[in-house]
């Protein structure tokens, strides 16, 4: 599924933010701007009304639909790694990579199978700012936002991860910030996940999402892709450790785990020289 325009400008910024290790730059082309009082509208909002009985039959509606996308992403995703995780921790932040706005339904897909009643998503501010369906469901899926606002990040955001961590869900946080298009390669993490895994005592779930290009056009430039879970483990913070030494530690654990996975599924060393095979499903330059 090939969401968004201009793709092979997306492709050309992958390429050279990826040559000069700037792994977490903005890929996309015109995602929405936010002013600060515009972001801190949309964080004010989301925790006025979470709780709310209007919010909670709109997240419902919202769930509904994100689970039948869910199921008509997934039919052919495979899972592989169970023997990693025999069973799926009870308050977890869960880590992936990020390289699609669907991708997020493949860890959906296993939260469903573990009987986890839902996946909690951190997303950029800017994404609850969308238009149409779209915006709705970024609005409404268990989604929380991210944002630049101090205030709102070290007392609103950790309390909310808290709340839904104490009660045994699962809250996916992205260590590699921006989506990068199709892009088959782990990034090195950023150490927010593991920063609130520790500060919270919870484990990381990590996976890594494998694509596997089939023989079959979705665009003229692309082939359609599926997808391959592979359940990496589980990562838990140390008590005799600080929460900034746990970060370190468990980001660096999670990175591991993560380019062992990519140089197993794709059978070749992880290195950042760009190649259009580093973009699923992609047909220019091949």
């Amino acid at each position: 599924m090939i969401l968004g325009d201009n793709r092979e400008a997306v492709i050309e910024n992958i390429k050279s933010a990826a040559q000069s290790g700037d792994f977490y730059r903005k890929v996309e082309l015109n995602d929405p701007v936010l002013t600060d009082e515009e972001a801190n509208r949309i964080t004010d909002r989301y925790l006025e009304n979470r709780k709310k009985a209007s919010f909670r039959i709109k997240s419902h509606a919202a769930r509904t639909a994100a689970n039948i996308l869910t199921s008509v992403i997934n039919k052919n995703t495979e899972i592989e790694g169970l023997e990693n995780m025999p069973e799926f921790p009870n308050g977890a932040i869960v880590t992936s990579n990020h390289f699609s706005p669907v991708e997020n339904t493949v860890i959906r897909y296993f939260v469903k199978k573990c009987k986890k009643k839902k996946l909690n998503i951190v997303s950029q501010v800017t994404n609850l700012a969308m238009p149409g369906v779209l915006g709705f469901l970024m609005n409404y899926a268990d989604v929380i936002p991210l944002s630049g606002n101090f205030h709102y990040m070290e007392r609103d955001f950790p309390a909310v991860l808290k709340e839904l961590l104490d009660k045994g869900e699962a809250v996916l946080i992205y260590p590699e910030q921006e989506m990068w298009f199709n892009y088959r390669k782990p990034r090195p993490p950023k150490i927010g996940a593991y920063h609130y895994a520790a500060k919270l005592n919870v484990p990381v779930v990590s996976f890594f999402v494998e694509t596997v290009d089939l023989d079959e056009k979705d665009t003229e430039s692309f082939n359609k892709v599926r997808f391959i879970l592979h359940v990496l483990g589980v990562i838990y913070p140390d008590p005799e450790k600080s929460v900034h030494a746990n970060s370190i530690e468990m980001s660096e654990k999670d990175y591991a785990l993560k380019k062992a996975a990519y140089e197993k599924a794709y059978n070749k060393p992880l290195t950042y020289e760009f190649d259009s095979s580093d973009i699923a499903g992609w047909l220019g330059d091949r």
